[in-house]
């Protein structure tokens, strides 16, 4: 006989982040083990949902309306505080700690702020959090007005209405986020034995998240393709995924297929093509003259409708390496600190990536971006749990 549920009342803030939307916590109202917060984060969201739409949860059926971020006190000595980043997948009882999210790290710093995380005081704040994900810092930057994060702002970026305040995101010393390595095999380009498909050439990059990248071209398409596009066409969807597969044991996230496929997160896989005239899921249009290249992104089996923040670091840094796909697609430039543009289905996102040759290795200092963030609701989630389970801490 099952047991019953009661609803747990779980302090809990509902932020926007760049161009993605999620729940935001305290480490301190979750169990100490990392793994009784899978049941916890799934029924928050409203996972597993065969319809995929999550309409018993606060996910919203996408990949980048379905995180949750945990944060807390830090556990390194040059950070203000820990961020933890679970990627819950929808139609799956699966929540991924691999990755990080780059657009809701901008919410990060000012949750740390106005939850008493961090003191902050004056007309701005910088807040260094520690990714526990992947053990690098991420340095946020931000106005303050009346001690809160500024929400009022001239910011626009790609895919969200309105204009916001900036935050600006450097991810210092992004390379080998996932594996350990900028290069995971040691070079520009590789050649994946891909079941089905025969040998693909591909970039293999891990900065901020481990990417591989393909061209478009070689796949028949543009790289101008809608997401919906891309999602409907199921053959290419499978050849996309056992793409990813090859990538993942190419560089030492999986051993196998089975392990490869369980991880749906990274490596993330991108699409990538000359400028070219595009639209926008706007309707906008979006000329070539706009953009240094062209990108179209899978995160977690979907097709992104803008690109994953830490993507687009990724993308920024191969297309600075000479030799890689990325690199070969990009616009030619005689300044190797101009910021990239990078075409995508939402419009065009600027970002900053210091990459340089030293000696026979490439090095990436930081990669920097402005997204713009804003607090949404805040108070409790309603989670479903077993009568007899304990998660919560008992404090004082």
């Amino acid at each position: 006989m099952a047991e019953h549920l009661r609803l747990h009342r779980l302090p809990a803030v509902f932020a926007r982040g760049g161009t993605s939307k999620g729940l935001m916590l305290h480490s301190r109202d979750l169990p100490d083990e990392r793994a009784q917060w899978v049941p916890i984060f799934l029924a928050a969201m409203g996972s597993p949902d065969p319809y995929g739409r999550q309409l018993d949860g606060m996910g919203g059926g996408l990949s980048s309306l379905s995180k949750i971020c945990v944060m807390g006190p830090p556990s390194r000595p040059d950070a203000d505080v820990d961020y933890t980043f679970a990627q819950v997948l929808i139609k799956s009882s699966h929540v991924d700690f691999q990755p990080v999210c780059g657009n809701m790290s901008s919410a990060v710093g000012p949750f740390a702020v106005e939850e008493g995380l961090v003191e902050a005081q004056g007309e701005s704040a910088t807040v260094r959090i520690h990714n526990t994900n992947t053990g690098k810092i991420i340095v946020s930057t931000f106005a303050l007005q009346e001690g809160r994060a500024a929400v009022e702002g001239a910011l626009e970026i790609p895919g969200v209405a309105g204009t916001g305040a900036p935050v600006r995101l450097d991810f210092l010393d992004p390379g080998g986020a996932s594996t350990g390595k900028l290069l995971p095999t040691g070079q520009a380009r590789d050649m994946l034995d891909v079941p089905g498909m025969g040998r693909i050439e591909a970039s293999l990059v891990d900065a901020g998240n481990a990417c591989v990248f393909v061209r478009a071209a070689g796949l028949g398409l543009t790289g101008r393709e809608s997401p919906m596009q891309i999602e409907e066409d199921l053959e290419l969807m499978r050849k996309l995924g056992a793409i990813r597969i090859a990538a993942s044991i190419r560089m030492g996230l999986a051993a196998d297929e089975a392990e490869a496929a369980s991880r749906t997160a990274v490596p993330f896989l991108g699409l990538v093509a000359p400028p070219a005239d595009s639209t926008a899921l706007s309707g906008e249009a979006i000329p070539a003259d706009t953009m240094d290249l062209n990108a179209r992104v899978l995160s977690n089996g979907q097709p992104h409708r803008a690109l994953p923040l830490g993507v687009s670091l990724c993308l920024a840094v191969a297309a600075r390496i000479e030799g890689t796909l990325a690199h070969e697609v990009c616009r030619p430039s005689d300044d190797p600190d101009a910021d990239l543009r990078l075409g995508m289905p939402s419009g065009v996102l600027r970002v900053a990536a210091e990459a340089r040759l030293h000696g026979q290795q490439w090095q990436v200092r930081r990669g920097s971006f402005y997204r713009t963030q804003r607090r949404l609701f805040e108070g409790h989630v309603l989670v479903p749990v077993p009568v007899s389970a304990t998660f919560a801490r008992v404090r004082a």
